[in-house]
C-alpha cells in the first residue's frame, strides 16, 4: 500500500488544488486549446515516424549481425538515460538553422527545423522512439523462429513472412511500444523547449504551457496537469489487455 500511495498522493493532491468552479472556462481557453492541439499533432506524427523508422530499426539490430551492433544499439537507446535537455541541445546542433545538418537544409530546401512545429516532432520521436526500438526487438529476440522457417520452407517469400506470421505474432508488443513512444511524445518537455521553442499556439505543447502557467496561474497550470492525467490514464486503462489480461 505504500507503494501505491507513492503514485496516488500526487494525484489527489493535483484534485484536492483543482478549480473545479472555474474548469469549464480554463478548459475553453486559448491556451489550453492551443497547447493541447499542438501535443496532439506533435504526439501522434512522433508516434507514426517511430513506427515506421522504429520497426526496420529493431528487425536489423534482432535479426542482422554486423561490426558494430552494440555500439549501434547504445546510440539507438541512449535518448532514454541521457538528459533531454542535453538532447534538445545535440539536436539543435545538429538541426539547427547553423548546425551541421540544419544549415545545408534550410540552403536546399528553406526548411527551418527549430521554433516550428516540425521541430517539436523532431524532438518528440528522437526521445519515445527507443521505446519502441526496445519493446519490438525484445520481442523479436524472444519470438519462436520456427513458425518463420516453417513458413519460409513453404514458400512465403521474406515480405510476406514477415507480413503474415513475424508481424501478427510480434502484435502485442508492437502496440505496446507504440503506446509508450506516444506517450512519451505526449509528456515530452526538455529536448522541446531546447530545440523547438515555447512559442504558444505554434510549439507549445501541453507541459510546456504548464511550465509557463506556473509562473502566471496556478489554477491553469493545474488544469493543463489534471488533462494530461486523464488522457494518459484513459489510453493506459484502454489498452491494458495489450500487456496482461484482467483478472
Amino acid at each position: 500500500m505504500a507503494g501505491l500511495a507513492l503514485f496516488a498522493l500526487p494525484l489527489a493532491g493535483l484534485l484536492a488544488r483543482t478549480p473545479w468552479t472555474r474548469l469549464p472556462a480554463l478548459l475553453s481557453g486559448e491556451v489550453v486549446g492551443d497547447a493541447l492541439r499542438v501535443s496532439a499533432v506533435s504526439s501522434v506524427a512522433a508516434a507514426v515516424v517511430s513506427l515506421v523508422l522504429g520497426v526496420p530499426l529493431a528487425w536489423i539490430l534482432a535479426r542482422v549481425a554486423f561490426p558494430g551492433r552494440a555500439l549501434v544499439r547504445g546510440i539507438v537507446t541512449l535518448p532514454l538515460v541521457l538528459p533531454p535537455v542535453v538532447g534538445g541541445a545535440a539536436l539543435l546542433f545538429a538541426l539547427g538553422r547553423r548546425g551541421l545538418v540544419g544549415a545545408p537544409l534550410e540552403a536546399a530546401t528553406g526548411l527551418v527545423l527549430p521554433f516550428s512545429l516540425w521541430g517539436v516532432i523532431v524532438a518528440n520521436t528522437f526521445v519515445a522512439m527507443p521505446f519502441l526500438v526496445v519493446t519490438v526487438e525484445g520481442a523479436l529476440h524472444a519470438q519462436d523462429r520456427r513458425y518463420e522457417d516453417a513458413a519460409a520452407s513453404l514458400g512465403a517469400r521474406r515480405w510476406t513472412v514477415l507480413r503474415r506470421v513475424t508481424l501478427p505474432m510480434i502484435a502485442p508488443s508492437l502496440v505496446s511500444g507504440l503506446v509508450l513512444s506516444w506517450a512519451r511524445a505526449f509528456g515530452e518537455f526538455g529536448a522541446t523547449i531546447t530545440f523547438a521553442g515555447n512559442l504558444q499556439g505554434r510549439t507549445q505543447t501541453l507541459p510546456l504551457a504548464v511550465f509557463v502557467a506556473l509562473e502566471r496561474d496556478r489554477d491553469t497550470a493545474v488544469v493543463i496537469s489534471l488533462v494530461m492525467v486523464l488522457v494518459s490514464l484513459l489510453v493506459l486503462v484502454a489498452l491494458r489487455n495489450r500487456w496482461w489480461r484482467a483478472p
